[in-house]
């Protein structure tokens, strides 16, 4: 059996989870988050929600650990909600927001504007001496990582000087360069 799919996933105060036909509702005061499950079931008892499988078919075996992890991604999302920074490394490099548009200056001719997903939460904090940071925030784990991915890959990190767009927290590999 799968060692995570097996676990039961219990439900904090203040979010409510229902289970109608194989879709999955979770509220919470952060927002409201929906999954469609495939090959597996999924019912709520005494404060925890339990993904169970019918058989030990090699499709529901694969899915039964994913289906609690993504359940359990949409319970911390809509209670805790998810953040990640990026650190914009590199002379010049600059970034702002109004509202849901991102303005980088990242040594390009031109800047680039990005319009965010209404449910991210964008805040960009230059302060002097420092990397500029973008901070994004939202109560959908995949939508912050995939924006957050999509802003990386306008500059990713360099092996070389370390110029770029990284995660806070990201470990670079270096190169040495040229030996004269």
């Amino acid at each position: 059996m799968s060692r995570i799919g097996k676990n039961p996933v219990t439900i904090p105060s203040g979010v409510t989870v229902e289970v109608t036909g194989n879709v999955v509702t979770v509220k919470g005061k952060l927002g409201e988050l929906s999954q469609e499950l495939q090959s597996v079931s999924a019912k709520v008892e005494e404060g925890q929600v339990v993904v169970e499988r019918s058989s030990d078919a090699k499709d529901q075996k694969a899915k039964h650990g994913l289906y609690r992890a993504l359940i359990q991604n949409m319970i911390v999302g809509v209670s805790e909600g998810f953040t990640k920074e990026l650190e914009l490394v590199g002379v010049g490099y600059r970034a702002s927001n109004q509202g849901q548009k991102l303005d980088l200056a990242l040594g390009f001719s031109h800047n680039i504007v990005m319009d965010i997903a209404p449910e991210v939460k964008i805040e960009t904090v230059s302060e002097k001496g420092k990397n500029p940071l973008v901070k994004l925030t939202s109560h959908d784990k995949q939508l912050v990582g995939q924006v957050a991915a999509k802003i990386r890959s306008f500059r990713k990190p360099e092996p070389y000087k370390g110029k770029g767009i990284k995660f806070v927290g990201e470990e670079l590999r270096r190169k040495a360069g040229k030996s004269a």
